[in-house]
């Protein structure tokens, strides 16, 4: 009857401010800068932590063996009073000194300041479009294209046959003059007959 609930949601990993990631930055280049390359280590074993991705921690192998190998070079050279070093030993000892502080700052920087990028915004929601169609009664995106244009005061239909057109009503033809019939007319001459034999006969009376 009861299902397992939904998954817990994993909890966003919390990130630096930048503020703090340029700090770090600069302490860690001014540190395999001042130490003379022997603590490249250090930057390449935190950005290591951050990733941890295993090419990352065998950049570390490489730059701790680096500096190593450069304090046993280092130990190898003549400390002796009266003995110097010679021109092949010590362009040696700084060509070994610039490639590991440059290829750790370099590499460094650029994996850092990648894998801390911009942050992604929010997936903007999408809403649905009301005339994209794909449901019963609603337009689709090329009904304006492929019906004409309706006519104003014409209300469409979506979905549901048209309505019957209803014609209307058609007007009844006057109706014609009726003629005066033939009794009204004999009627109204005698009434006019009379009508002068009366004044007739007034005149006469005079």
């Amino acid at each position: 009857m009861h299902g397992y609930g939904y998954p817990p949601q994993q909890q966003p990993k919390r990130r630096p401010s930048p503020a703090t990631l340029v700090t770090l930055r600069v302490v860690f280049v001014a540190l395999a800068l001042f130490s003379c390359t022997f603590l490249s280590w250090a930057a390449m074993l935190r950005l290591a932590i951050v990733t941890r991705k295993p090419r990352d921690w065998w950049m570390f192998g490489l730059v701790l063996a680096l500096d190593v190998g450069l304090v046993v070079y280092l130990g190898l050279l003549p400390t002796e009073e009266g003995e110097e070093l010679t021109d092949g030993q010590a362009v040696t000892m700084l060509v070994w000194m610039l490639v590991i502080f440059a290829g750790t700052v370099t590499y460094y920087l650029y994996t850092e300041i990648r894998h801390f990028g911009p942050q992604p915004g929010p997936a903007p929601v999408a809403y649905p479009n009301p005339y994209a169609g794909g449901g019963p009664g609603m337009p689709t995106a090329g009904a304006h294209a492929q019906h004409p244009t309706m006519p104003a005061g014409h209300r469409p239909s979506y979905g549901y046959p048209p309505a019957p057109r209803q014609d209307p009503a058609p007007t009844p033809p006057p109706d014609p003059p009726r003629a005066t019939p033939p009794r009204r007319l004999d009627q109204v001459r005698a009434e006019l007959d009379e009508l002068s034999d009366y004044l007739r006969k007034e005149g006469d009376n005079r």
